[in-house]
């Protein structure tokens, strides 16, 4: 141990990035002009010079300011100078020690220095603390590798616990600031006591640094692998003509997934969907499962789009070119596209289009895409009775793959085509569920932008499709489904209309469809009408068009055998090749008739007329009712009835009249069901006319419900009842004045052919119904 007699005028060596603890011996590098002269001076006395820290390492030139108060007084042992000028030195340290009166000489600095001794106690805890500190370090060197076990030995073999504590401390990867803390900790359990802290500290840190090494480490080894086994994989596919085999598939599925412009999240599951296949072996049947779903989320449409054309003349002259009539249709249309004119985004309406087969729906939503531009799509709802075929299948199924909307849309290619869904009221149930619940989702404008298919599993968006719908009969379509749509009533065609139709499209595409010129087929005007009045009763065209095909197949006969090379077709000709006629038409009955009323009703089909007979014999006052009516049209029959019984003073006879009289009504065509509540003034009149033998006026047609006290309520479907007594030649209808608001959707070339008579009881009904009044 030196002793230190010199404490004023000592050299002092500035460190930077460095730090000397007594008893250490260590090689210092010195290059800095004033810190050569320093040692140079120490060598000239006693070999002692002060070794302080700079605060800051970057500071070429430091200043009182900025050196520790505390450093090291050392012992230079040895000095070897450099070939590039520098000084080797070798020090040890002695003691601590504080400096003062900072003295900046020409060549070094000097200060006076004060020794600083370390408060120790060797007491039990002392040696406690020893122990636990060596018992830390041992494990610190075992674990980290950087400390031999020779010096972990030397260190062991310490007994003075000050000594013990620097030797320790300057063997932690500490960084200048911690060391200075420790050499600046003069008491020596306090010392021992914040080793133990930091060392403790330390094994955690390395502790979980090797926990990250061994992850890391695992992850390259399996990367490396799967890199190893790719390439051998790719090389037996080379070797075997397979090109790239799975893995250039996988990248090429990987470019789809990225430019089909899917969202982020169906992104997301594609790429999870399409690792797992990659891992996959090719002849697993799972990867074919999970190819084909892919190639699905591919080959949706998710940002194509179709520009709409903003053009409301040219629809107009779409829509009239293809259909005559049906203005009620053409003009929400022609709203539609106004309304997406003026606001450049409309989520796509949800139409229904309800009417007898044959009067164009189908056709009438083909134009509607033409004139907006649109691809069309048509699926069939008719006999449909799976949910899964509207949401589709799971794909854990054999067999599974998305429902009819999902694979509409693939077929259209864009998001926004005109959907027609055809026949939706011809759904129906069971046990694999209800596809009309399933429609609930699809037609509702609040849930469409995120439709789920149950194979896709992703949502989709369904809220730019125009949806177009048709139905036959309303009353089998649920409540909640029907209230999702905008529902468009098309009754039927005028003789007007249907002469037109078949004049401007039927007659020109079955001279398409059959081969025919134009020059070799003329049909006069007078031909049209009697096919329309004898051939054909409907509310469509679907029927006259067949015919119209009848006579191009007996033309094309004609020609071919070459009997003439031009057939003209007039009312004359025309029972020669299609037959007597199969209809009246006129008036319904060729007289007037006792007890024949004759009855408008509403069927799925159309509007039709009935004739209601009714028969009186002498009996025991019994009601017979025929011709398969259903229950509402029996009540019908019986409140009639009751009301004409409560009439026995108007009718002027005798008051067991109806105790003695068996009554029988019956409805023609016995094997056709029939129902409704407005015959009921229809059968009250043929009673009537029946008890007063009084014949009813064969031109008038009558609709109504009856009540006991002979009020007439409203009907429904007057436009299709009125249009099915034009065609029956009627020219009266007696109808409910509540019902007089329904008269403007009549067409105005039927209105001004007909006349109504608006009644609100039944004693006006009798008197415009029978003959000669009431």
């Amino acid at each position: 141990m030196v002793t230190i007699q010199k404490t004023t005028m000592i050299p002092i060596l500035p460190l930077r990035g460095l730090l000397v603890y007594p008893s250490m011996v260590l090689h210092i590098d010195v290059g800095r002009s004033r810190s050569v002269a320093a040692l140079e001076q120490a060598m000239l006395e006693d070999q002692l010079i002060l070794l302080v820290t700079q605060k800051e390492v970057h500071d070429e030139q430091p200043h009182e300011r900025d050196l520790h108060d505390i450093g090291t007084l050392a012992q230079v042992k040895q000095i070897l100078k450099l070939p590039n000028g520098t000084l080797r030195v070798l020090v040890e340290g002695v003691t601590r020690a504080s400096w003062t009166n900072y003295q900046a000489l020409e060549k070094y600095t000097v200060v006076d220095i004060e020794v600083q001794e370390d408060t120790i106690s060797k007491d039990m805890e002392t040696q406690a603390l020893m122990r636990m500190l060596l018992k830390y370090f041992e494990k610190y060197a075992e674990s980290s590798n950087k400390i031999t076990p020779e010096t972990v030995q030397a260190v062991v073999d310490i007994e003075e616990p000050g000594r013990l504590a620097d030797i320790i401390a300057s063997h932690l990867p500490f960084k200048i600031a911690d060391k200075q803390e420790v050499l600046e900790m003069l008491n020596v359990k306090k010392r021992l006591d914040h080793l133990i802290i930091r060392l403790h500290d330390e094994q955690e840190v390395l502790d979980l640094e090797q926990k990250i090494s061994v992850k890391v480490k695992k992850s390259m080894e399996r990367t490396q692998k799967e890199y190893y086994l790719r390439e051998q994989m790719k090389a037996i596919q080379i070797e075997l003509g397979d090109g790239e085999g799975k893995t250039g598939e996988v990248i090429e599925l990987q470019n789809r997934i990225q430019e089909s412009g899917m969202p982020e999240s169906t992104q997301a599951a594609a790429l999870k969907e399409l690792d797992r296949y990659e891992k996959l072996p090719s002849a697993s049947a799972e990867s074919g499962v999970i190819r084909n779903y892919i190639e699905w989320l591919i080959s949706l449409p998710w940002t194509e789009a179709t520009e709409d054309r903003m053009d409301i003349a040219y629809a107009e002259q779409i829509l009239n070119r293809d259909h005559d009539g049906l203005e009620k249709v053409k003009e929400r249309v022609l709203e539609y596209l106004a309304v997406q004119q003026l606001k450049k985004s409309l989520r796509g309406p949800i139409l229904c289009l309800v009417g007898p087969p044959g009067v164009g729906k189908t056709s009438l939503a083909r134009s509607i895409a033409e004139s907006l531009d649109r691809k069309f799509v048509r699926i069939s709802l008719g006999g449909v009775r799976d949910e899964s075929e509207i949401r589709g299948h799971r794909r854990t199924y054999v067999g599974a793959m998305p429902g009819r909307i999902i694979q509409g849309m693939k077929k259209a290619g864009t998001i926004n085509p005109v959907f027609l869904l055809d026949e939706i009221d011809k759904m129906s149930n069971d046990f694999r569920g209800d596809p009309a619940a399933a429609m609930l989702e699809v037609l509702d404008p609040a849930q469409n932008n995120s439709f789920s298919d149950h194979y896709i599993e992703e949502p989709y968006d369904l809220s730019n499709v125009l949806f177009i719908a048709t139905a036959n009969d309303l009353s089998t379509i649920p409540g909640p489904l029907l209230d999702r749509m905008e529902v468009i009533s098309i009754a039927g065609y005028t003789e007007l209309e249907k002469s037109l139709i078949t004049t401007n499209h039927l007659i020109p595409k079955q001279l398409r469809e059959h081969g025919l010129k134009k020059a070799q087929f003329v049909m006069k005007e007078d031909a049209v009408l009697d096919i329309i009045r004898y051939y054909t009763r409907e509310a469509g065209v679907r029927g006259l068009e067949r015919q119209i095909a009848t006579l191009c197949r007996k033309v094309a006969k004609v020609i071919v055998s070459g009997e003439k090379k031009r057939v003209t077709v007039n009312a004359k000709s025309l029972e020669q090749i299609l037959g007597k006629h199969r209809f009246r038409y006129g008036q319904a009955e060729k007289e007037n008739q006792v007890g024949v009323a004759t009855g408008l009703a509403y069927t799925t089909v159309g509007g039709d007329t009935l004739q209601i007979e009714v028969s009186l014999v002498p009996g025991k006052g019994k009601l017979q009712l025929t011709g398969k009516l259903g229950d509402v049209m029996k009540e019908s029959a019986q409140t009639a009835l009751s009301y004409v019984r409560t009439q026995t003073a108007k009718l002027k006879v005798d008051a067991d009249y109806f105790d003695t009289h068996d009554i029988h009504i019956h409805v023609p065509e016995g094997a056709v069901p029939k129902d409704g509540p407005s015959a009921g003034i229809t059968m009250a009149t043929a009673i009537v006319s029946a008890i007063l033998h009084r014949p009813i006026r064969r031109e008038v047609g009558m609709t109504g419900e009856i009540t006991l006290r002979g009020r007439v309520l409203p009907i429904g479907g007057l436009k299709e009842k009125t249009l099915s007594a034009h065609r029956a030649g009627l020219t009266t209808i007696i109808c409910p004045k509540d019902n007089e608001r329904d008269l403007e959707e009549i067409p105005e070339g039927v209105r001004e052919q007909l006349t109504f008579k608006l009644v609100s009881s039944a004693d006006e009904v009798l008197a415009n119904a029978l003959e000669g009044g009431f």
